[in-house]
């Protein structure tokens, strides 16, 4: 086991957590890799239950009119997708970015067609899903 990497948690929350409690004056732990470099625990971007359950929402309806079927979700330093898939076989036909560094310009969260065209981009996560949202609505007169 002594030319093995040791484990890191790469869950930013419980990795600072462990590094405080550790005594190390509040840095992540740095783990020695095979080529003697250092490397240290970097925060990673994801969503939230509440984010999430509002996503999973309008995915849940549509996996039941049988639309969707498949779903991926990619977390980074930068950003956190949700792709949505017809077929687990294809590129996604929407992604679901959540940018914090767009929060005070454009917001934070995007819809992305499989074109790369941007259908909706804003700060309420909400409103920017009722653009994946087809269902017709009566137009007053």
């Amino acid at each position: 086991m002594s030319d093995s990497e040791p484990i890191i948690d790469i869950r930013p929350v419980l990795a600072g957590r462990s590094a405080h409690r550790a005594g190390s004056g509040g840095k992540a732990p740095a783990a020695a890799s095979g080529n003697g470099a250092s490397r240290e625990t970097t925060s990673i971007t994801a969503f939230n239950r509440l984010e999430l359950s509002e996503i999973l929402r309008v995915y849940g309806r549509f996996v039941a009119s049988g639309e969707w079927r498949d779903y991926a979700i990619d977390m980074g330093r930068e950003t956190a997708v949700f792709s949505i898939f017809r077929r687990a076989s294809e590129c996604p036909i929407y992604r679901i970015e959540k940018t914090p560094k767009m929060a005070r310009r454009q917001g934070m969260y995007s819809v992305i067609a499989a074109s790369g065209l941007i259908l909706k981009r804003g700060t309420d996560l909400r409103r920017v899903l009722a653009v994946l949202d087809k269902s017709l609505r009566l137009v007053g007169r």
